[in-house]
């Protein structure tokens, strides 16, 4: 049996890296594809060799982690650092089947002659496709201190379990999200035409505050974002716009599904783990139980449990637990929520959605949420009770009293109609340090502190709320105050 000859092996480090042959930046791929808004910190954290870790980058599949590896090759280059010294592979490729990372790095040793003081920037792109991928980088890192190691992945299940366990202080863990609203508005150039930054808000941190120019058509990107504008590729290509089934579910949640979970956890029942999350992906925004679950997906109650944390290690799903009226968790979580990380997936499974579309409401919920995700130190719950419900409400991480309050809608009749306020009227009374005013959000609607039964309501249409906390919480990442905007966004929409 012929090996793979180590000629071989360094033509394909030089054709992966063709800045190597050129003091071109020009050589580097997706240079024309506009940067994500967290690139910024994250090119930071890659520039930062005080801390002696590897940067793990992780997300979901498609949103754009090899792209975003491929602009920061492109800012070092700009930045001066000389092209022998950036060193990119894919671990998916076949030819580095079966070399550890080592192997590899001597080969990029031996190519300039490289010492282990050269300071160096190795990006290993799909490293969960080697083996006990976490110890060989962990190795790495401890031999080679003056190298910078980045690496991606999207089987975030393995990712996210072993980075945390065998890194053991090697790795700092950095996720990629699906694209914000505020993001998909810049990518597709409408972002000034229909937002306005009207001023700042001065507290402990720096809001920014926006209005809407044109709220009709706000609202008809808005829906175009919930049907496909998570994704970069799909926001500048009609092709898979238009076949969003076979991108979507065939080339990201199938191989998630189909592939992905069942080689990490040794799944035998592909087909169970499909039931349950075309299920789920259906109620997205919905309460939901394992009682519920397991009779209308035919899957075991405890294997559904097992599911839910795979499904959510691989970022398809987010689960919100539940409070009761007086803000208290409960002891056995039989009810919880469950939203899709990003809303365009359920549009890629039951086909998109319009204004009047009956599935709005709990989509606009899924994208609020899917804002949040961006924010990594804030937990979120719902309450429920028998005669009521809020949607989301922030509780404080020390004395776990309800610091604010959301209640998500598509529509303006609450606004009229204000005894669908009531809930949340009754959550006040019995939670009196939660903030006001409670925000509520609309279809068009915007209306500062209305006063009902003692309470004060700040209406802003869904579509501009997701809008400004998508671009606050942004900000407020790469400005890595990342703490203090959960505390004043919701609130304050001025």
């Amino acid at each position: 049996m012929l090996e793979i000859a180590p000629a071989d092996i360094l033509a394909r480090l030089k054709f992966d890296n063709p800045w190597w042959n050129s003091s071109a930046t020009n050589m580097v791929q997706y240079d024309d594809k506009p940067r994500r808004s967290t690139f910024y910190s994250f090119f930071k954290a890659i520039e930062d060799k005080s801390v002696r870790r590897a940067i793990v980058l992780m997300g979901p599949r498609r949103v754009g982690k090899t792209v975003m590896v491929y602009h920061a090759i492109k800012a070092l280059l700009d930045a001066g650092v000389e092209s022998p010294k950036i060193m990119y592979l894919s671990l998916e490729t076949p030819i580095y089947t079966g070399l550890s990372l080592e192997r590899l790095i001597i080969y990029f040793q031996e190519i300039f002659q490289h010492h282990r003081d050269s300071g160096l920037y190795v990006f290993f792109d799909e490293i969960q496709y080697l083996k006990n991928w976490e110890v060989h980088l962990k190795s790495l890192v401890d031999s080679f201190p003056h190298y910078r190691f980045i690496a991606t992945g999207s089987a975030a299940a393995a990712l996210r379990l072993k980075s945390s366990e065998s890194g053991a202080g090697r790795f700092s863990d950095y996720i990629l999200q699906p694209l914000t609203f505020a993001e998909y508005l810049s990518f597709i150039g409408r972002e000034k035409e229909l937002v306005s930054l009207t001023d700042t808000k001065l507290s402990s941190n720096t809001l920014y505050r926006y209005s809407a120019n044109d709220m009709m058509a706000l609202n008809d990107e808005f829906i175009n974002y919930l049907n496909y504008g998570g994704y970069p590729e799909a926001v500048f290509s009609d092709a898979i716009r238009r076949n969003q089934s076979q991108y979507i579910k065939s080339d990201i949640i199938d191989k998630v599904l189909l592939r992905d979970l069942p080689s990490l956890y040794g799944i035998s029942d592909i087909q169970e783990l499909n039931r349950l999350f075309t299920t789920l992906a259906y109620n997205t925004g919905n309460e939901v139980s394992l009682e519920k679950l397991s009779h209308s997906s035919g899957v075991a109650k405890n294997t559904i449990k097992r599911y839910l944390e795979y499904l959510e290690a691989a970022f398809l799903i987010k689960r919100v637990e539940r409070i009761d009226q007086n803000a208290k968790k409960f002891k056995r979580a039989v009810c919880f929520k469950v939203y899709l990380t990003n809303p365009s997936m359920r549009a890629a499974l039951f086909g998109q959605v319009d204004s009047e579309s009956s599935a709005m409401g709990a989509l606009t919920e899924t994208a609020i949420f899917s804002q949040w995700q961006h924010h990594q130190q804030i937990e979120l719950y719902y309450a429920r009770w028998n005669t009521g419900e809020v949607d989301i409400v922030h509780l404080h991480g020390v004395t776990q009293q309800p610091l604010w309050a959301v209640e998500v809608k598509w529509s303006d009749r609450p606004h009229i109609s204000r005894g669908e306020l009531d809930h949340c009227v009754e959550f006040v009374s019995r939670n009196p340090h939660v903030r006001q005013p409670i925000l509520v959000t609309s279809r068009t609607v915007s209306d500062d502190h209305l006063d009902y039964k003692g309470v004060a309501f700040d209406f802003r249409p869904a579509s501009l709320y997701a809008y400004i906390l998508g671009a606050n919480i942004l900000h407020h990442i790469n400005d890595e105050d990342q703490t203090s905007v959960s505390s004043v966004i919701p609130p304050f929409l001025g």
